[in-house]
């Protein structure tokens, strides 16, 4: 069977799932949204990265490429196993529906995961201490850094790895030594979240497989510098003998920027991580497989090809483009792995050879590439991301989390051509923007199609999820209201579904 049969899914972080302990988790209302999600006809849940956040609580800037986000943990599964008590979650703070306050949110529920831990010291079960046991052994290769990484960012009131002590910044055997004996309780209580997590995480994508949804996960490319990643591997990183960045990431000055963007994530030693055959990849990849069915990769023409600007540069004009590993990554994956389902997130600029380079490497492999809806409308008829310029292997999108909602994107991000355009391409007035670009994905021919929650609900631009360039909040912050996504919902989707022939086989 093809890796992407005619099919489509929604686009939700779980953090956006409603619930009452300000921030959506792995609990009943993640069970109700694949429930949904089933009822709709629909073959795939998207999330976005699932590590865990540190500053800005952005996704795609976590703390750990192995492990997972402990604020997703449920209290009320905790409870049913017995690892929380009924008094844990009698006083709730009144944390808001609609928004998730992770200034007040991540002190409480770290308390309450603190909590849960000194329950399980006290009273696991000899199953339960066995099943955490056998966990840590089989994860030890990330976890055992992860954990120590975690409980000295607790330590250092959560200052970056390269401004703790240079003894432990640099990984000395005796401060290893000494800090994982001062702070061994400490490490177990992250090693116990990380097992919450997996436990809990499994749990749910075996429900959603069993009804017929596959997980669509998110890996982006880079990694930040503050995180367990570089930490404890240096040497995979293009670092100074201080530790420091030699070379940045970023994306040269275009169209939209004069002077490009300057990411600021290390830069990989590709040449190291091919002499061991890209195991720190095949790794990653593993795990990303463990949690969800289909990888979508953020950036992925960096694989092919990236822009480097040197270090202490103020934009990125001043940088160079890079081969990648190309195919020689992905041959290795597949060798380790097996044939995979990707997706390669191949928007932005591209110069011609570029454009090639990224598109044979796609085709080698299968992985389809990207369409975003919201890009069509410039008034071009050739306009790549006009579905009548579609082929097959393509994944369309109404939107992502980096653009507006439809409805946001018509009243306020668009220009008044591409809103007269694309109401002239499909024949309607704007009154139902978000469905009217939900039918159009649904219609092409591309084998995949999703949509946003915020499309379902035609919210607009309050309800957006990122707005790339800038941090904190309200980015990463928005949540679904509980009962907003109805059974007439489903049944809407699902009758699109139908008609355009991606109802999901039995």
């Amino acid at each position: 069977m093809t890796r992407f049969p005619r099919c489509s899914g929604v686009v939700m972080h779980p953090t956006s799932l409603p619930g009452r302990f300000g921030i959506g988790d792995m609990g009943p209302t993640a069970y109700q949204f694949v429930d949904f999600l089933a009822a709709a006809g629909q073959s795939y849940w998207q999330v976005l990265p699932l590590s865990p956040t540190g500053f800005g609580d952005s996704p795609y800037q976590g703390l750990s490429v192995f492990a997972g986000n402990p604020l997703l943990i449920s209290p009320e599964l905790l409870l049913h196993e017995g690892l929380l008590a009924p008094s844990d979650l009698a006083d709730v703070p009144p944390f808001p529906d609609d928004r998730v306050d992770f200034g007040r949110v991540i002190p409480y529920k770290t308390a309450l995961l603190d909590r849960s831990f000194a329950h399980f010291q006290a009273q696991a079960s000899d199953a339960q201490r066995a099943a955490f046991a056998a966990f840590c052994a089989e994860n030890a290769s990330w976890l055992e850094d992860y954990a120590l990484f975690a409980a000295l960012k607790e330590h250092y009131n959560l200052r970056p790895w390269y401004e703790w002590d240079r003894d432990i910044a640099r990984r000395e055997p005796d401060a290893l030594r000494r800090w994982r004996e001062h702070l061994r309780d400490r490490i177990e209580a992250q090693k116990y979240r990380q097992w919450l997590f997996l436990n809990q995480w499994l749990r749910l994508k075996r429900y959603a497989n069993d009804r017929g949804i596959r997980i669509i996960g998110d890996i982006p490319l880079y990694v930040a510098r503050d995180s367990t990643d570089v930490w404890a591997n240096p040497h995979l990183f293009h670092l100074d003998e201080n530790l420091e960045p030699t070379v940045v990431s970023g994306v040269p000055p275009d169209y939209f920027s004069a002077t490009g963007q300057l990411w600021g994530h290390p830069i990989y030693r590709w040449d190291l991580m091919a002499e061991d055959g890209y195991a720190w990849w095949i790794a990653r990849f593993r795990m990303a497989f463990t949690q969800a069915d289909v990888i979508r990769i953020d950036h992925f023409r960096g694989f092919y090809n990236y822009w480097e600007v040197p270090a202490g540069q103020d934009t990125a004009v001043l940088g160079r483009w890079l081969y990648g590993p190309g195919a020689r990554l992905f041959h290795a994956v597949t060798q380790a792995l097996g044939e995979v389902a990707i997706i390669a997130e191949d928007l932005g600029d591209f110069d011609d050879a570029s454009r090639a380079g990224v598109d044979a490497l796609k085709a080698e492999f299968g992985y389809p590439g990207m369409k975003i809806l919201q890009f069509a409308f410039g008034g071009d008829p050739n306009d790549p991301f006009l579905p009548h310029n579609y082929t097959r292997d393509c994944v369309v999108y109404t939107g992502s989390h980096d653009n507006d909602t439809t409805v946001g994107w018509y009243q306020v991000t668009s220009t008044e051509k591409e809103r007269d355009y694309a109401r002239r391409y499909m024949a309607v007035d704007g009154s139902d923007i978000a469905w009217d670009f939900i039918r159009l994905a649904w219609a092409s021919v591309a084998n995949t199609a999703m949509t946003t929650t915020q499309d379902l609900l035609s919210l607009g631009h309050e309800a957006r999820m990122n707005h790339p360039g800038t941090s904190g909040a309200p980015n990463w912050c928005w949540r679904v209201l509980p009962g907003a996504l109805t059974d007439n919902i489903a049944a809407r989707l699902r009758e699109l579904t139908y008609l355009y022939g991606r109802l999901r086989k039995p």
